[in-house]
């Protein structure tokens, strides 16, 4: 594959572009063990966290990528954090934990005892931290989709006395993510991904059943999720950017679901009104590219997460060139773009690779780029 005759995008997502999270520094690491032992203050923290994100937006500059985030560096998770500080939600340490492949457990999960809402700012001070330090990139902010807070826990975490029936729950919600997109648009964020796994999931029969066995109704749940998203963005400006990064489980390197995007696809590229897709691709458990044909031509794009994040072995750019080839059998060219599957630390341990090996694999997507498209 030869470089293509394409325009520099001008607009996110770019050609070479990445989920978000990073894998955490030892400083941070250690600082932040410090601070759960009460031995540096809340300020002292932050401190630490300030210095190693702007090494991070340098970092992502110096490379090439023309979309920094802060690495989900002030998170724990890349959900618990953001969906726990809405009203009405609770962090707990459940009974019955999320397992992903492997055994390995994830510690917490969320409740709902009051009314869902937005009634106080959510990571936009952090939003404004990376607008305030960026020079070449533009500023990218993650933030959890809302389906997460109804797919975790289902009915049984919601408490019926407040939602006797799911319709309210599910418009309150919706609501209170369209004062939180709202919340970072005032901000000036242009760039805003909704991390949607549970799409994703609902790709996959066991899941569907597992689903089924708790007593939830699935008949119509993808639409429901769609509807969710529709109201969050709703009415957002014309240059504010919206991805949806969807994937299967990535936790400590292990994963939880599997099975191809033919289930959803219809509705995922057709109903929901997203700008753009960051889409698993690096192994077979997310099956091949042709439910790529059902992506409206000319305007959405679809960033193929070919690489992993999960192991350090480096890809070979050809490699990454013959599947872009075989993607653009389903989805032109100009429409398509490189990423990592996912994060590389959804959660604050990491996947189990190295920083070295995490920041290599960054500077070849921006090269495959500048090969396949001519630009970043």
């Amino acid at each position: 594959m030869s470089a293509a005759t394409l325009p520099v995008r001008t607009r996110a997502p770019f050609r070479a572009d990445h989920v978000g999270s990073l894998l955490r520094p030892l400083a941070l690491r250690e600082a932040r063990a410090a601070r759960a032992l009460g031995e540096i203050s809340a300020d002292a923290l932050r401190a630490v966290e300030d210095r190693c994100i702007i090494d991070a937006i340098r970092k992502q500059e110096s490379i090439g990528l023309r979309a920094a985030s802060d690495g989900e560096y002030r998170r724990a998770y890349w959900h618990y954090d953001f969906i726990s500080r809405l009203d009405g939600v609770e962090l707990v340490t459940p009974k019955q934990k999320v397992e992903f492949k492997g055994g390995v457990m994830l510690p917490h999960s969320l409740e709902v005892h009051g009314r869902v809402g937005y009634s106080q700012p959510i990571m936009v001070d952090d939003f404004r931290f990376v607008a305030g330090h960026v020079s070449t990139a533009v500023a990218k902010q993650t933030i959890p989709s809302p389906s997460v807070l109804h797919f975790r826990g289902g009915r049984q975490a919601i408490d019926q006395a407040i939602y006797p029936q799911l319709d309210a729950f599910f418009t309150d919600l919706g609501q209170a993510y369209h004062g939180a997109v709202h919340a970072f648009a005032e901000a000036g964020c242009k760039y805003l991904q909704l991390d949607e796994v549970n799409i994703a999931y609902l790709c996959d029969p066991a899941q569907i059943e597992g689903l089924k066995a708790r007593g939830e109704h699935v008949d119509g749940l993808l639409q429901e999720y769609g509807r969710m998203i529709n109201t969050a963005i709703a009415g957002r400006p014309s240059d504010m950017v919206i991805s949806m990064h969807l994937c299967r489980g990535n936790f400590r390197s292990t994963w939880v679901a599997q099975g191809g995007y033919e289930p959803v696809a219809e509705v995922l590229f057709n109903e929901i009104g997203v700008d753009a897709y960051f889409m698993e691709y690096d192994s077979e458990r997310a099956g091949g590219f042709e439910p790529l044909r059902f992506v409206p031509r000319g305007h959405k794009m679809v960033v193929l997460g070919l690489m992993t994040s999960k192991t350090g072995e480096l890809e070979s750019a050809d490699d990454l060139k013959r599947r872009l080839d075989q993607a653009a059998k389903y989805l032109p060219l100009e429409q398509l773009a490189l990423s990592p599957q996912c994060g590389f630390a959804s959660t604050e341990e990491g996947n189990l690779l190295t920083e070295d090996q995490q920041w290599r694999k960054l500077e070849l997507l921006v090269q495959v780029a500048r090969d396949v498209w001519g630009s970043v």
